[in-house]
């Protein structure tokens, strides 16, 4: 056979009906396993250009990595389901090199965002995790994480979890390594890589956060008392396991790898957790962690796990792990602490209700209490923090508790508008632009122009609103309520009194301030609406809302800036905006040409803080 298709070859070859390089180029791809001969090209046939018929592909981020994994037995609990502390350490790895991508260098978990697992997976089915660096800070970097599973017989496709990791770049002998800065390219890494900014200051003030609400819930929290509920002492469900670090569970630089440590936690944690209740429980959320040292190859890792407290439905449960080496009498290093939620599911999938649990005295009273203070700050993020744009109310109650979270949603929404692709512009009166966006829900507006003034010192004047009413001739006045601090600030708004109203409207307003955290980066002023108990609905008023607003303010130069307000109309608004839009009227252009003359007279002035 082979010396016939010898011989068939040549034969093309002298009779011109092919050319030796098609001959040339057949043989190699046969080597590879090819076994289509070439094709003869008919007269009149041009040859085809290479990659003419593929279709232009979207930009991929450099630092984009996928990973698919398929869940086997070995991967699974009793019931057939995906391990959690397997899932996170598919996810570590795939962060991890993600990150890595970026650094050019090896790079090692610090801390990982709240996570809440969606759904469980089965085997058989297929977990699917995108990675990709959102941001990167001096020698830091966020690292967004996306979760899904796969049914290959249904084809079905399912969100699991998204996640937040940062990690930390290392040169030799651990030093850190400077980062290079990353540029996004879609609309989608744009508005991450802004927001990235806000969720990493939320990070660096959680211990604050923490530490002021469990100062009020110990005076506040009180222990919990059911009916007919016999209670389980809290040390019935205390569980220590020890694990030796071996090289399978270290990376290339002989540190165990963060997602290990997090199995190894998740499995202890799961233990105490039966323990209480009796039953199998599934893991719904690991809460914010910072990992505070590293361990390494020939540790003897210990973790220590005990239900903090439970709740009607679910149960929080504590878990330490220390790292110590072959000397017992070296100190232990403390690795890493979480919280980890837990429920248990009846035949339906819905929550079982759980017993209580009887806290020891001293240590045991206050991880009870610092539990139901956890609880509390889980739900003020998920509920803030996590919802989507069109699913948070307008005015979202303000409290000491949740301020951090609010101020987050505040800029980040700002941040997410301006990242916003497919702004038009609508109209152009000198050197005034007005853009408009058009999305499902909300018409949203843009006006800028530049202005002969220094950027920080626009940021000033324009983040008080006690002196809007001399530029904004809709503002009656501005009292600041209330100094949250350097950067936060609640204000009693009261408008002027149109001709189509009867009353004026009245605005309780959070506005939120953020200096550039890195080159590039704009002055940040937004604003959105609250409430507050000592400033409710008033008959002299009619209560008005803003969802989503502010300035961005660029520096073009030292003495010129690029100043830009934003608004997501909501209804009341609406006809204001859209009478604007087609031109019947000049109030935002006639607005921002006084803007432009008030940050102009005061540019001088001393900046006085507020």
């Amino acid at each position: 056979a082979t010396l016939l298709l010898s011989r068939c070859l040549l034969k093309m070859v002298k009779e011109n009906i092919v050319a030796p390089e098609e001959i040339l180029r057949f043989c190699c791809n046969g080597l590879q396993g090819s076994t289509s001969p070439p094709r003869a090209q008919e007269p009149g046939e041009q040859e085809e250009a290479p990659g003419a018929m593929a279709s232009p592909s979207p930009p991929r981020n450099p630092t984009e990595v996928q990973m698919s994994q398929l869940v086997l037995p070995c991967h699974t609990n009793h019931r057939g389901e995906l391990s959690t502390g397997q899932l996170l350490k598919w996810i570590d790895t795939a962060a991890c090199l993600s990150a890595e991508r970026h650094a050019g260098c090896p790079c090692v978990t610090a801390s990982m965002d709240d996570i809440y697992f969606e759904h469980t997976i089965s085997v058989g089915q297929v977990v699917n995790i995108k990675a990709k660096v959102n941001r990167a800070f001096n020698s830091s970097m966020e690292v967004g994480i996306q979760v899904s599973y796969e049914d290959l017989c249904s084809g079905k496709h399912c969100s699991i979890c998204k996640a937040y990791a940062t990690f930390v770049a290392q040169g030799p002998s651990g030093s850190k390594v400077k980062l290079k800065p990353l540029t996004p390219q879609t609309e989608e890494e744009k508005i991450e890589h802004s927001i990235a900014a806000e969720r990493r200051r939320m990070r660096l003030v959680h211990k604050d956060t923490l530490k002021d609400l469990l100062t009020r819930s110990h005076r506040e929290t009180e222990l919990e008392t059911r009916d007919g509920s016999a209670a389980v002492p809290a040390e019935k469900t205390r569980v220590e396991s020890v694990e030796l670090v071996l090289p399978p569970h270290a990376n290339h630089q002989g540190n165990t790898f963060g997602g290990q440590i997090m199995a190894w936690m998740e499995n202890v944690a799961t233990i105490a957790a039966s323990r209480l209740c009796h039953a199998h429980p599934t893991l719904r959320a690991i809460e914010m962690f910072h990992f505070r040292g590293p361990s390494q190859v020939g540790d003897r890792l210990v973790l220590k796990a005990i239900v903090n407290n439970s709740f009607k439905n679910s149960m929080e449960v504590g878990v330490c792990a220390e790292a110590y080496g072959q000397e017992m009498s070296v100190s232990r290093r403390h690795i890493n602490s979480a919280f980890m939620t837990f429920v248990v599911l009846d035949q339906e999938g819905q929550p079982r209700t759980l017993p209580m649990v009887a806290p020891e005295p001293g240590d045991g009273e206050r991880r009870y209490r610092e539990a139901s203070a956890r609880k509390k700050i889980r739900l003020d993020r998920k509920y803030v923090v996590s919802c989507k744009q069109t699913e948070v109310p307008l005015s979202v109650p303000w409290d000491q508790s949740n301020k951090v979270y609010l101020s987050y949603n505040n800029v980040s929404a700002l941040k997410t508008l301006v990242a916003k692709a497919n702004w038009a512009l609508a109209r152009e009166k000198e050197k005034v632009r007005m853009y408009t966006l058009e999305e499902d829900k909300f018409l949203s507006f843009r006006i800028e122009m530049c202005v002969h003034i220094a950027a920080d010192r626009a940021f000033s004047l324009l983040s008080d609103l006690r002196r809007r009413h001399e530029w904004d001739r809709h503002y009656a006045s501005a009292e600041l309520v209330q100094q949250v601090d350097d950067d936060d600030m609640i204000y009693h708004v009261v408008s002027q009194t149109l001709s189509c109203e009867d009353k004026p409207q009245d605005f309780v307003i959070l506005a939120s301030r953020r200096k550039p955290c890195s080159k590039g980066d704009p002055y940040v002023v937004a604003f959105r609406s609250v409430t507050l108990p000592t400033h409710p609905a008033s008959d002299s008023f009619t209560r008005g809302e803003t969802l989503c607003s502010g300035f961005c303010i660029w520096p073009e130069s030292e003495e010129t800036s690029k100043v830009a307000y934003y608004n997501q109309a909501t209804p009341g608004y609406l006809n204001y905006v859209t009478t604007n839009v087609a031109g019947l009227s000049s109030n935002f252009c006639a607005t921002f040409e006084a803007c432009e003359k008030f940050l102009l007279k005061n540019k001088d002035d001393l900046i006085v803080r507020l």
